[in-house]
């Protein structure tokens, strides 16, 4: 501001310099005049550029006073949704300038308005008379209503607009555009949730822009710097917001648009807004990034793309720009990365990396992150040690790196970080025993996980002295025990986990003080008794005593008051029939979950019938009689229930329909009779719904198609019939199983709109129908099952093109298809296993077959298939399962690659066909995975087939069916049976070293048995009848200890039969038309050789290993998780030992039941 007298003397310069002779009287005059005009203009100028001076009176106006009345007179208290009590935040008798939540300009007019965080509701019209309003925020509050009725256009002073979390829905009205002087906008989170389960959940009311849409929404609001729209439907708008962003809001410092149905790709454009600092896009399904996206980004300070389907590269640089301080790309499991070398400046304060595939070590740079305060790194490929440079993370609070694959051991140091309260490393494969370490007791750490590792040795007694510590996670590790007592010191533990660990459990500890607990997990710690101290852990919420020893009554005083989840399973328990209610001094608990999982119990317990709040109830694998009983219908918040693998009887109630809030029923396996409740329309929430492997019997209800919410229906093995009905309105069904009923009919076309179907079984029925080519509108559609139905006619699509593009599995056996087969209408690399067997399939095999690299399964047996042998599908790297049985395939086998050989075929079928000629040894050569299987894959209990199907092997034995529900990739068998193989049988089938089951029966083989037998240790089926083999039986044979079924009958060996090991063990049967055999077990005396040899057995009349080697791989299992009522015949498959179990249950076609 310039000097007032300096001012006044260049003026006086001025005039005397053009008025020389002026007389000096008149110059004092005219100084003052000049003077006092001057003073006046610099004062008036001053006062226009002075802000307004708050130590002046700021008396609210009666324009402004009046809306500001009628603002509170329309607004109330509504805490959740509901009227509480009037709004009366503001003193009537006093200046409106001084209201809570209202700020004035110098002369009285409103120009701010803050309410956020008040629970209001009702309508707030009057606001938008207050003309001078420059900032309005209403953010948290309960509004619940559409944003239309409102003038926002005549606010044109307004720069801040916060309506954020306040439950408005609708369409953002245009008139919000018109604010052309908006700096920050914020309409997000009007609903509180995001996408974390695969799904965006944009079905709750929100807010959305449609029209106008959102290029034309922002065009006029070039100066806004903040922009939040979380949780507001963009998703009409494609990918256009992307590129309609950047040239219209140059200015914008932060974008938040999580949640809005963004499709992606991001456009590069994103990149070019120069003072972009804030970028948060999660829970969209962006799919992947430009390249080099935000690498030029050199403001950007907070990344965060969470949960947004990403997949690929992600750019390393990202994590390297000079200002980032906090990165978040959790949630994208196929988003791939590594971690790079960080300099020493590097800004970072937060990195979630969380649920992605980023992978690689660990590098020793992380320690120059020095103002780190939080890393997330769980549930990623991380390998290697933990590196010793985390120590320096002096700021460090929150270290998530559970599981992963670090190994090496756990340095001390991570426990003595002096700012840590978090650290998580469970899920890994660290090692070793853990140090104690220092100054304990100044440690900060609140919650230590270090479960399901190898860590061995002492649990440190440092750990135990943590005076913060709330939670405690070590249990899955093989610590050498704990001693219960030793926690007594954690007075402030809350959660204690202590699973797997030999717990050492005090007699006499009464004495002792243990920690209120509010969880507590001894899963699986050998306990045989209800540890006593529990008795006096009256806080406790959460009780988990799993899969221990524990026999007898539960006892009255395990029920705390406070108690709201218990898991009892996997133990001998039994509950009192009678609980001291009426004792004031005892209080069951409201129970929200109870799991009584496999604890043989054979009723369900009395308290149940109080439990009005449950809401999960597992009751599975017991021993539960009797009918389900009505007082479930009473639990009115039942959400979960589970009694599957009981002996339930009678018929599902009526009152089931009483049970709004259910979401998952499950009484498989279960004796359950009569038709299913034709009225279940209240249970609106109803998502799974599993009643297979019953004798429930009647129609499937219409309503069952209506259930909008539904997911899984599992109806099979039962007796429904008619007609599979309509599910035209069931969009979410994602898993249809209904296999193994007496349904026909046709399958209803309204299948076509379940858009989300994953697997479809209708097998095992009546169904009279083609090929079902209009299930090609299904996208996700992986499991499609017609076996064993009526279906017909020719397997050929018209349209020459690939219309089931995420088919994995294809079964259609034992149905009634003609003509060739064509598998052009499948996408050959996502086909895993393809069963055809059992129809009218002619014609040569189709070539495409070699483009199915995923093919695991391929099963064409019993058509009419002729060719020669399809050498070429030694090109599928993942081929485990070939059955060509029971066709017309011919020529000799002799086209074989050795060096490619089939790498990974388990299980060879080509019986009953005519090929001919020697038994190879280039073929035997290619066999490659029956030729050597490593200890480690032998010890795996792998099963071919993964995710939502799993094959299986049926035996057939003499027309029954025994069948296998999973199918170990250990097992191996070789069955040639039945073909014109001639000559002898080479030494080096010795080279098949892992097989299991061998046939080479009914064929011409000829000479001696090879001496090479005793080679093939883990044999456990041999079977050689029916060929001319002679000589003797080599003794050597008796060194197969796994030899479990042999069958040399109608041959032409002589001699004494070995005498030792497994050989005792052998029938008749295994020798006989061998007239010049003798000895055990035959009654022929070896003195007696040279009787008549018997005539052979007639062409209708096969063998028993024969007709025990007729494999076929059919559906038996689908599902993610463990199969189980396994029904066995021989075990091939025994997990144990390899060797035959002792029991097995014969299963029917039609009523395939569990084998108990």
């Amino acid at each position: 501001m310039p000097n007032m007298k300096t001012t006044h003397l260049s003026i006086n310069k001025l005039y005397a310099k053009h008025n020389p002779s002026s007389h000096p009287t008149n110059m004092n005059t005219l100084h003052f005049l000049i003077s006092l005009f001057l003073f006046s203009c610099f004062l008036s100028l001053v006062l226009s550029f002075s802000p307004p001076q708050t130590h002046l009176p700021k008396q609210c106006l009666d324009d402004q006073r009046a809306p500001l009345l009628q603002l509170q007179h329309h607004l109330y208290y509504a805490p959740h949704f509901t009227f509480s009590s009037k709004f009366d935040l503001w003193d009537v008798n006093t200046d409106c300038c001084s209201w809570e939540g209202v700020t004035c300009d110098a002369y009285g007019h409103v120009v701010g308005i803050d309410l956020s965080y008040k629970n209001l509701s009702g309508s707030f019209h009057s606001i938008f008379d207050l003309h001078r309003l420059q900032r309005l925020n209403l953010a948290g509050n309960n509004f619940s209503t559409t944003l239309f009725s409102y003038g926002f256009d005549k606010l044109q002073n307004l720069t801040h607009l916060n309506l954020s979390s306040s439950g408005f829905h609708g369409q953002i009205p245009v008139n919000i555009s018109f604010l052309s002087r908006l700096v920050s906008l914020d309409l997000s989170y009007q609903v509180d949730y995001c996408w974390r389960s695969g799904y965006y959940n944009l079905s709750r009311p929100h807010l959305k822009l449609e029209k106008p849409n959102f290029k034309t929404f922002i065009k006029n609001l070039k100066f806004l710097t903040e922009l939040y729209l979380d949780g507001a439907d963009i998703s009409t708008q494609s990918t256009k917001w992307c590129e309609t962003t950047s040239p219209v809001l140059s200015n914008l410092r932060v974008l938040t648009l999580s949640n809005c149905g963004l499709k992606g790709p991001l456009c590069s454009l994103l990149s070019r807004l120069p003072f972009l600092s804030k970028l948060i896009l999660d829970c969209n399904p962006i799919s992947y990034l430009p390249p080099n996206f935000l690498l030029n980004s050199s403001r950007l300070v907070s990344l965060s793309l969470s949960g947004c389907n990403l997949n690929g590269q992600f750019p390393t640089g990202i994590l390297l720009l000079p200002k980032i301080q906090s990165i978040d790309i959790s949630s994208n499991d196929q988003l791939m990365g590594q971690l790079p070398e960080f300099p020493a400046n590097n800004a970072l304060l937060s990195l979630s990396l969380g649920v992605t595939n980023f992978s690689g070590k660990l590098p020793e740079s992380i320690g120059n992150l020095k103002f780190l305060t939080n890393l997330d790194l769980y549930y990623c490929n991380f390998f290697g040690p933990i590196p010793s440079s985390i120590a320096n993370l002096s700021h460090l609070v929150n270290l998530d790196l559970s599981s992963n694959k670090l190994s090496g051991s756990i340095h001390s140091s991570l426990f003595t970080l002096p700012s840590l309260k978090n650290l998580y490393l469970g899920d890994n494969q660290l090692v070793g025993k853990i140090d104690e370490f220092p100054n304990a007791s100044s440690s900060l750490i609140q919650e230590l996980s270090m479960g399901n590792n190898y860590l061995t040795g002492p649990i440190p007694k440092s750990i135990l002295q943590l005076p913060w510590l709330e939670q405690l996670n070590i249990g899955g590790n093989s610590f050498s025990f704990m001693k219960l007592d030793m926690s007594v010191q954690l007075n402030n533990l809350r959660t204690l986990e202590l699973n797997n660990i030999s717990l050492l459990i005090e007699s006499d500890n009464r004495s002792l003080t243990f920690p209120q607990l509010e969880t507590l997990s001894l899963r699986s710690c050998n306990l045989t008794e209800f540890p006593e101290f529990i008795k006096r852990q009256d806080k406790l919420v959460n009780l988990d005593l799993s899969n221990n020893h524990i026999h007898g009554f539960v006892p009255n005083w395990l029920w705390k008051s406070s108690l709201s989840w218990v898991d009892l399973s996997f133990n001998v328990i039994d509950f009192p029939k009678q609980l001291p209610l009426n004792d004031a001094n005892f209080s069951f608990p409201m129970l929200t979950e109870l799991y009584l999982r496999s604890c043989n119990i054979s009723a369900f317990p009395e308290f149940l019938k109080s439990q009005k709040n449950l809401e999960e109830f597992d009751a599975s694998y017991n021993n539960l009689s009797g009918p389900i009983p009505n007082w479930l219908c009473n639990m009115s918040q039942l959400r979960f229930f589970n009694a599957s693998y009981n002996n339930l009887s009678g018929s599902i109630p009526n009152c089931l329909d009483n049970m709004s809030q259910l979401d998952s029923f499950d009484v498989s396996y279960n004796n359950l009779s009569g038709p299913i409740p034709n009225c279940l329309d209240n249970m609106s929430q109803l998502d799974s719904f599993d009643v297979s492997y019953n004798n429930l019997s009647g129609p499937i209800p219409n309503c069952l198609g209506n259930m909008s919410a539904l997911y899984s229906l599992g109806l099979q093995g039962n007796n429904f019939s008619g007609v599979i009905p309509k599910f035209s309105k069931a969009t979410q069904l994602r898993f249809l199983k209904v296999s193994g009923n007496r349904l026909e009919g046709k399958l209803p076309r309204s299948l076509a709109k379940c858009t989300q179907l994953m697997v479809l079984d209708v097998g095992s029925n009546m169904i009279n129908d083609t090929f079902p080519f209009w299930l090609e509108k299904l996208p996700a559609l992986q499991v499609l099952i017609l076996r064993e139905n009526r279906f017909y006619g020719q397997i050929k699509h018209f349209k020459h093109k690939s219309v089931f593009p995420t088919l994995d599995v294809l079964d259609i056996a034992s149905n009634q298809f003609s003509g060739e087969l064509s598998i052009d209408f499948l996408q050959p690399t996502r086909l895993r296993s393809l069963k055809i067997g059992g129809n009218k399939l002619e014609g040569k095999l189709s070539r495409s077959l070699a483009n199915c690299t995923a093919l695991e399964v391929l099963d064409l047996g019993n058509n009419m298939v002729h060719d020669t042998f399809p050498f070429w599908l030694e090109k599928l790297p993942s081929l485990k399962v070939l059955v060509l049985r029971a066709n017309r395939f011919y020529g000799t086998i002799s086209k074989i690659d050795t060096k490619r050989g089939f790498p990974k075929l388990r299980i060879l079928d080509i019986a009953s066909n005519n090929f001919s000629g020697d038994l190879s040894i280039e073929f035997l050569q290619s066999l490659k995975a029956m030729a050597k299987m490593t200890n480690d894959e032998k010890a795996k209990l792998d099963y071919i087939g993964e995710g939502y199907y799993q094959d299986s092997v049926t035996i057939v034995n003499k027309g029954i069916e025994m069948f296998y529900q999973k199918v170990l990739t250990i097992l191996t068998c070789l069955d040639l049976s039945n073909n014109s193989f001639h000559g002898r049988i080479p030494e080096e089938i010795q080279m098949l070293r892992s097989l299991r089951v061998m046939n080479l029966s009914n064929n011409g083989f000829s000479g001696e048995i090879p001496f090479a037998f005793e080679n093939l240790k883990d044999l456990e089926s041999l079977d050689l009848s029916r060929n001319k083999l002679s000589g003797k039986i080599p003794a050597q044979l008796t060194s197969l200890t796994f030899l479990a079924a042999l069958n040399l009958s109608y041959n032409q060996l002589e001699g004494s039969i070995p005498q030792s090991n497994q050989f005792i063990t052998f029938t008749n049967d295994s020798y006989r038309g061998n007239p010049k055999l003798c000895g055990l077990p035959l009654s022929r005396k070896c003195n007696e050789v040279g009787l008549p040899m018997p005539p052979p057995p007639g062409e209708d009349e096969d063998s028993w290993l024969y007709a025990l080697s007729t494999w076929k791989i059919a559906l038996i299992g689908y599902a993610s998780g463990l199969v189980v009522g396994l029904c066995i015949g021989y075990t091939v498959l025994n997990e144990l030992g390899n060797k035959w179990v002792d029991k097995f249950k014969k299963c029917g076609k039609r009523n395939r039941r569990r084998c108990r």
